[in-house]
């Protein structure tokens, strides 16, 4: 009678070590990691592919956005507001400017005359002028800058719905903002900055009238001879 051999071990065991081997790397690759699907998913019937989406023309148009901040009523008004400030320090700064060249004269005309201390005290006279006229310089430009940056900011703000309400009633995909180093010429037809300049003074117009002439201020017509 013959004895059953008994399947060696080792054999066996060699034989499910590269199916561990695949299984462990099918459950650490990103593709399984991402599908989350089962081993051996149900058969079921393919759902039909959507169809592509169709993509029309792309319209682009270009705005100046500094000529639309600046030229709107608003703008105008701020900004010659800023400008009135502009004008005010550069007065004082040339009122020390020539205060400075008064006492540099002074000093060469009188200083061969003068005792030491009174040169002395001319001299410093001169450089506390200096030294102010320098802050008044600088503090003035400090707030010429911020009055700028905050009446543009206020505008801007306020000024990109109604970018967005134009770029939709005229059907547009983006709108580029104009910069003369990144663009030699742009059709004059794709520019919308007068438009949108329109479009916020009628808002803002609107919503902000004019005041009335105070009662009396407006002179009688003139009378018939």
């Amino acid at each position: 009678m013959e004895l059953q051999k008994r399947p060696d071990r080792r054999t066996h065991s060699m034989s499910r070590k590269p199916i561990a081997k695949i299984f462990i790397t099918a459950l650490c690759s990103p593709a399984f990691a991402l599908a989350q699907t089962p081993v051996n998913p149900p058969q079921t019937t393919a759902a039909a592919a959507p169809a592509p989406a169709v993509i029309g023309p792309v319209k682009i148009a270009w705005i100046n956005l500094e000529q639309a901040i600046l030229g709107c009523d608003e703008g105008k008004k701020e900004f010659g507001e800023v400008q009135k400030f502009a004008q005010k320090k550069t007065e004082e700064i040339q009122a020390l400017q020539k205060e400075i060249q008064t006492l540099r004269n002074q000093l060469e005309v009188q200083g061969p005359k003068l005792s030491d201390d009174a040169r002395e005290d001319l001299e410093d006279q001169i450089s506390d002028k200096e030294t102010m006229l320098q802050r008044t310089q600088q503090d003035a430009q400090k707030d010429l800058d911020n009055r700028k940056q905050r009446a543009g900011n206020q505008i801007g703000k306020k000024m990109i719905p109604i970018i967005d309400k134009l770029s939709r009633e005229k059907g547009l995909s983006a709108v580029a903002f104009l910069n003369q180093q990144f663009y030699a010429w742009v059709d004059p037809s794709l520019v919308i900055t007068e438009e949108v300049v329109k479009a916020y003074n009628a808002v803002y117009n609107a919503a902000h009238p004019a005041a009335a002439p105070a009662a009396g201020s407006v002179p009688p017509p003139p009378k018939k001879p």
